[in-house]
């Protein structure tokens, strides 16, 4: 604010020069005493210059003035951790969702695109999402690859790397250090990177999923003081205890909130207690929410309402030292959601800097966006595929073995384990197909220069006919195919390569559905509603197919995610994600084990 502003701010403070605008009648939640009490707002220009309790201010004096009658007034909503590339829009048709939702601020850690386009992708994001009537701030990735030796990504980040980063605009830290046993077990890369971010006095992010006790301890002073990953309330409250931000989850697959409400409920106003969307899908979005959501959920378990509304105002404000946004007092920007209620959360409208650009659910300020160099490039490289590629060679030429495999836990949660299944050998190959509750899964890079592919066995993926295949798999973003029959897998890896990127789905021998994801692979040109209409037809193909998960297409994507316990698979083979070796398909001492 420059000395000018500040002086006429000042002045209408006290009264003595009107403001652009007075929003009368409303219901104000103050954020710092807890309390709701009718309100006068006085806005001038991008600021609130006063607030006054209804009955105390006798005379108002505005250039607009807009009754509110009796609406609910909170703070602008602010996502304390998101994946923008997890919605597969850019960062502007982001934007036009979450908006009239009433978030105003987001910070985003561009990690999926970095592990295809390096630094150009980072930089995309930024300038894309330039002159929004929103605050998109960023994270530095941390971990590009997530795993440094257990997968090959597009790119690698070297601390020297990340520090140059820091200097790009709107960035506020380091993104989620997704090695958390590297952080624990102190590996030289992992305690280069943070030393970096410390030393710069950024905000350094974490993920400890199921991290608890000693552990938890550990990686707490190794750096990173906040975590999106807990998923039932005795692991939050320990990270509560132990002073870590605790951004609570309600993505599109994973929704934690109302797990961990049940036990952190009793706590008094916990102020390192934030809500975020993590990775969230457009249809969701456009259907219930962004944080919004997250707080009427909470709620619904059986948090405050007023806890909740801090949750996404206040308390991640203060997390990343965000000056004069996430509470609504003299001096703070005239970020603001108008409510129906604060049970359901439902937006009528939103102000950002004083400046009304949602109503009624729908966005008012106009929002363009230039085509970008990134936009226009083919990040699919792939090797030329054969039939032979997507089957599994066995040690024996017939008969039956072990062999080690990954076995999700249920439909819905990311977490697997470790089991040695028998299987069938057929010709020298793996044979599943008289096993309906197993798929192969292959995982073929798709970045320049490396022609790597692996291949396993899942269990509990719940593909019962058919093959399915994503560019958009965490967090390298190598091209995941899960299948039953190896020619079904053959083509889909075809068309991915055809079309430049995105989820196909094929049964018998042709393929049903394409959805293009052109830009990194990953995201989409089209609108939000456009979007959210394809993916939506794309979920019904594949829960026809049996895959019954919360997020039908975004199931795909978690099989290669190797920073989420116990194993899952890379470009390298199948991860044990805790000692973080790659397992042998096969035991070299139990071959000739024959059923």
């Amino acid at each position: 604010m420059k000395l000018q502003e500040r002086k006429e701010l000042v002045e209408v403070a006290l009264g003595k020069r009107a403001a652009d605008l007075v929003l009368t009648n409303g219901n104000l939640i103050n954020v710092f005493t807890g309390e709701i009490y009718k309100a006068n707002i006085y806005i001038y220009k991008e600021y609130i210059a006063n607030v006054i309790p209804i009955e105390e201010d006798t005379f108002i004096i505005g250039e607009n003035i807009v009754d509110l009658k009796d609406k609910y007034v909170a703070p602008g909503f602010i996502d304390s951790h998101v994946h923008i590339e997890s919605s597969h829009l850019t960062p502007n048709n982001f934007a036009k969702v979450v908006i009239p939702k009433g978030t105003t601020t987001i910070i985003a850690d561009p990690h999926e695109i970095a592990n295809v386009l390096g630094i150009d992708g980072v930089k995309y994001m930024i300038e894309k999402s330039k002159g929004l009537p929103m605050n998109q701030y960023f994270l530095i990735p941390s971990c590009v690859p997530s795993v440094l030796g257990l997968e090959n990504a597009g790119a690698e980040f070297a601390p020297n790397d990340i520090k140059n980063m820091f200097n790009l605009e709107r960035v506020l830290g380091l993104g989620e250090v997704m090695d958390f046993m590297g952080v624990i077990n102190q590996s030289k890369r992992m305690t280069k990177i943070i030393d970096v971010a410390i030393r710069k006095g950024v905000f350094v992010q974490g993920h400890a999923p199921g991290l608890k006790g000693k552990a938890l301890a550990g990686y707490i002073c190794g750096g990173p003081i906040s975590c999106h990953e807990s998923t039932d309330g005795t692991e939050a409250l320990d990270k509560l205890r132990k002073g870590m931000f605790l951004d609570a989850r309600e993505s599109s697959i994973s929704k934690n909130i109302a797990n961990i409400v049940k036990v952190i409920k009793t706590i008094k106003a916990p102020r390192n207690l934030t809500l975020c969307t993590d990775d969230r899908e457009a249809g969701d979005l456009l259907k219930e929410g962004s944080v919004n959501h997250c707080a009427k959920v909470a709620v619904k378990a059986g948090l405050d309402a007023i806890d909740a509304i801090k949750a996404i105002t206040l308390n991640p404000a203060q997390e990343y030292k965000l000056d004069k946004i996430g509470a609504i007092a003299p001096g703070y920007f005239a970020d603001i959601a108008v409510l129906d209620s604060i049970r359901d959360f439902n937006v009528v409208k939103t102000f950002f800097k004083g400046k009304l650009v949602a109503k009624d659910g729908k966005l008012i300020e106009e929002i363009t966006s230039k085509i970008l160099e990134v936009e226009e490039l083919n990040s699919i490289h792939l090797k030329n595929l054969k039939l032979e590629d997507f089957m599994i060679k066995a040690p024996i030429e017939n008969g039956e073995l072990e062999i080690e495999a990954l076995v999700y836990l249920n439909k819905n949660d990311l977490l697997t384990e470790r089991k040695k299944l028998k299987v069938k050998v057929l010709n020298e190959y793996v044979d599943i197909s008289d096993s309906p509750e197993l798929n192969y899964v292959a995982i073929i890079n798709r970045h320049k220069k490396i022609d790597n592919i692996s291949l396993g066995v899942v269990k509990n993926f719940h593909l019962k006919k058919g093959a399915v295949g994503t560019t958009y798999s965490h967090d390298s973003h190598n091209l995941t195919i899960i299948y039953n029959n190896p020619l079904e897998a053959l083509i889909i890896s075809e068309k991915i390569k055809e079309i430049g990127g995105g989820i196909v789905v094929a049964e018998k021998a042709k393929v049903l559905k394409e959805l293009h994801l052109p830009i990194a692979g990953m995201l989409s040109k089209n609108s939000a509603e456009v979007l959210s209409d394809e993916i939506k037809e794309m979920n019904s193909i594949l829960k026809e197919m049996g895959i019954e998960a919360e997020s039908p297409i975004t199931r795909p994507s978690t099989i290669a995610l190797i920073v989420i316990p116990d194993v899952k698979i890379s470009d390298l083979g199948l991860i044990d994600v805790k000692t973080q070796e790659i397992i042998k398909l096969f035991d070299e001492h139990g071959i000739n084990n024959i059923f």
